[in-house]
């Protein structure tokens, strides 16, 4: 049996950190997992172990089990926890970065869209952070945050626009606490399917992980489970069979304006993990079918942009606000549907 370590904060990516993987021998027992993983992993309790397996971090050949089932000859089983390992080191990469702004106790990058903002399992070169150890060598880091240096916030992988990097413990503290204080401000540029029947409204729904797909998150408007969520919207354009919309957030959930949207109806274009990547809305024709999955290879992420940033400057208390326009593939495609509708 092999045992090692492994590893997989944008408030809108949701992800669970792998601490233990285990391949089990070809003459091993039937066991109950509960009891083995008690006897192999330090400090561990069968009841945590079993709390682990209700919340679905304890996966076997990639799937979530149940308490009672028995470890079996050549099972990969991972245990999955909601912090990253505390041993990680990251490793400075020479990667070019699109800086907004900088000075000496913050700068501001946009990020592109296909960038992991933090290393992680599957995910250990070419991200954001490694860049920035480059660059700066030296970063703070939040508590809980370890092997996340001058991250204040996240956004997805596949969400591009803007994020605010701190240099100093002083600047990361007092950012922390505007975002923790609901008064950075904060403007996404959304496609959504469909066409929103009001001009603008708000989103009030806790957003909290999915009983089903714990990948995704699910709202839960009677507040029964997940956290507070509020995102505010107003359409900006009309294109028959999708919605170009701008997204403020009140508050930075995971996965909140994708979860919002797909509530409400109206899944963000090409968002393959909430249901976007098929055709929504419009007609049966074959050319329209084409035109869509053509914008799709266009867009091969979920269309969504971190178009603005505002807030406090830490020390000097100027008031910042900087703008990052919609990258090339977000435009080509919103020029497509722009064409379409109106033209075809």
């Amino acid at each position: 049996m092999s045992m090692q370590a492994d590893e997989d904060f944008d408030e809108e990516e949701l992800e669970l950190y792998e601490h233990y993987k285990f391949v089990i021998d070809k003459g091993q027992t039937p066991t109950r997992i509960d009891k083995f993983l008690t006897d192999k992993i330090a400090f561990a309790t069968r009841n945590k172990i079993q709390q682990a397996i209700d919340a679905g971090a304890i996966q076997v050949n990639g799937e979530s089990i149940k308490g009672s089932y028995k470890v079996k000859p050549l099972d990969d089983i991972r245990v999955l926890m909601g912090k990253p390992p505390r041993d990680t080191e990251v490793v400075p990469e020479d990667i070019p970065l699109d800086i907004v702004y900088e000075d000496e106790h913050l700068l501001v990058v946009n990020k592109p869209a296909g960038m992991v903002v933090h290393p992680a399992h599957g995910n250990w070169t070419g991200t954001l952070v490694n860049a920035l150890v480059f660059y700066f060598q030296n970063l703070p880091e939040m508590k809980g945050n370890e092997g996340r240096p001058g991250l204040v916030h996240r956004i997805d992988k596949d969400t591009s626009g803007l994020l605010v990097i701190a240099k100093s413990e002083e600047t990361m503290t007092h950012l922390a606490s505007q975002f923790f204080r609901h008064t950075i401000e904060r403007t996404y540029l959304a496609l959504v399917w469909g066409e929103m029947e009001e001009d603008e409204g708000t989103v009030v729904g806790n957003v909290g992980r999915s009983a089903k797909n714990r990948k995704i998150m699910d709202v839960f408007p009677d507040g029964s489970q997940g956290k507070h969520a509020v995102t505010h919207w107003k359409v900006l354009d009309r294109l028959r069979y999708v919605s170009l919309i701008q997204c403020n957030l009140e508050t930075g959930r995971t996965h909140q304006i994708r979860a919002h949207m797909k509530y409400l109806g109206h899944p963000l274009f090409n968002d393959a993990t909430y249901g976007g990547d098929k055709i929504r809305k419009g007609t049966q024709f074959s050319k329209y079918k084409t035109f869509v999955h053509n914008a799709f290879n266009l867009l091969p992420r979920q269309a969504l942009h971190a178009k603005s940033l505002g807030f406090i400057h830490p020390v000097t208390k100027e008031k910042l606000y900087f703008e990052a326009p919609l990258p090339e593939d977000f435009q080509t495609v919103l020029d497509k549907w722009e064409n379409y509708v109106h033209f075809e």
